[in-house]
């Protein structure tokens, strides 16, 4: 690594190391929490026995890797219809005044509607179960996709559909090589928005929805008044989003790799 490289490492970490740092002296020295916080220490003596169980009796050891397991298939699940209905419907609104008066109302009333609010129409449908929380995550995620891919499609060049015409395009390929990588970087905006967010509705989800999974067990471990587990769930999901939200942004530099270099 170039020395800017590892100089911009050490600013992306700057921030975290010392908030881990001003929090066990909080409450390992001072006591802040009364007690109830732990201290970054102990959630890391959580963790390793949540994760690799080392042996022991808590009820939690060695259980880490099924609920990751558990809530990845829930979130990535629920992420791919939202992604797959959105983009779709999207598409059809953003290029269609047809298509946008017949659904984009609907669309409109529902999005401010909560996902919690959605929760026993859910039960009743699917049952207390994975389907439930699978479907409350590609609700959730389905609007910050369906909008993004919505103003994508809206602002697409006509310069540019009518030249692909003007040069005898079919309407297939236009939209192939023309109408959707001019919409890609919105789609894309939409993606992220919609992942992040599924991490967030996956906890909503299993806390309600199901008796398995990383949200599950942060909620049950409130009744045990277990803060060490709680935190390390929060840091779990926490990690998850943040790698998820990577590797998509990874993918999105390989497909706008056009994109940027005309921005240049």
């Amino acid at each position: 690594m170039r020395t800017s490289d590892w100089m911009r490492l050490a600013r992306r970490l700057a921030v975290p190391a010392v908030t881990v740092v001003l929090w066990q002296v909080l409450v390992g020295v001072f006591g802040w929490g009364g007690g109830f916080v732990p201290t970054p220490i102990a959630v890391v003596e959580t963790a390793g026995v949540w994760i690799f169980g080392f042996g022991s009796s808590d009820r939690y050891a060695g259980t880490w890797l099924n609920a990751v397991i558990t809530s990845s298939q829930r979130v990535f699940g629920g992420f791919l219809v939202a992604s797959a209905v959105g983009i779709v419907l999207g598409m059809l609104v953003g290029r269609s005044k047809i298509v946008a008066d017949y659904l984009d109302p609907i669309i409109q009333l529902l999005r401010p509607v909560p996902v919690s609010a959605w929760v026993p129409f859910s039960l009743v449908f699917f049952g207390i179960g994975p389907a439930s929380a699978v479907f409350l995550v590609a609700l959730g995620a389905f609007f910050p996709v369906v909008m993004n891919t919505i103003s994508g499609a809206r602002h697409v060049s006509e310069l540019h559909l009518r030249s692909a015409r003007m040069l005898g395009a079919q309407p297939w390929f236009a939209a192939m090589r023309v109408f959707l990588p001019s919409s890609l970087p919105s789609i894309l905006v939409g993606l992220r928005l919609g992942l992040g967010l599924s991490w967030v509705l996956l906890i909503v989800a299993e806390m309600v929805a199901v008796k398995s999974g990383l949200g599950y067990e942060l909620w049950n471990a409130y009744y045990y008044a277990r803060m060490d587990v709680i935190v390390a769930a929060m840091v779990t999901i926490g990690m998850l989003g943040f790698l998820s939200d990577a590797a998509l942004v990874a993918l999105s530099s390989r497909l706008l790799v056009w994109h940027e270099a005309t921005d240049q």
